[in-house]
């Protein structure tokens, strides 16, 4: 029997460079019922597939370099063409001066390598209704940073 309310279907792109980690993380979502959009390898490409959807995604879930200052351009010229976008960083670096770039442009998640499909789930779930979701490795840098804003 069905329920009167349905349930939002969260929709996800991925952008990584070949991480077998995040292949692994993003078949997980999809066996859970979250539907991933499209999987690029750059920003670059990711910014040519996002046009050609119906529905933007309501996250996208980003696995790069964040040291590459031509990265951080990007993301920003993703943050500008597709705002309503929310971006979650995942990385090994715990590092301010990788993390607070990310919180300038927007970033309103960060998982760390080593997050489980429950952390990417519970992340996915904050971050789509309108909260912040940092890992327990970055979460004082985004504290400070939003306390300091």
């Amino acid at each position: 029997m069905e329920t009167g309310t349905a349930q939002q279907k969260i929709a996800l792109a991925f952008i990584n460079d070949k991480s077998p980690i995040l292949d692994l993380t993003c078949n997980d979502l999809v066996a859970s019922g979250i539907e991933v959009l499209f999987r690029s390898e750059n920003i670059e490409d990711g910014l040519s597939q996002l046009p050609a959807l119906k529905t933007l995604p309501n996250i996208c879930i980003i696995d790069l370099d964040f040291y590459n200052k031509n990265v951080l351009a990007q993301l920003q010229e993703l943050r500008t063409q597709y705002p309503t976008i929310n971006l979650i960083a995942h990385n090994d670096i715990d590092a301010e001066k990788a993390v607070k770039p990310l919180l300038e442009i927007g970033f309103t998640g960060y998982l760390l390598i080593g997050s489980d499909t429950d952390d990417f789930k519970k992340a996915i779930d904050v971050v789509t209704n309108g909260g912040r979701y940092f890992s327990v490795g970055v979460a004082e840098i985004a504290q400070e940073y939003f306390d300091s804003n």
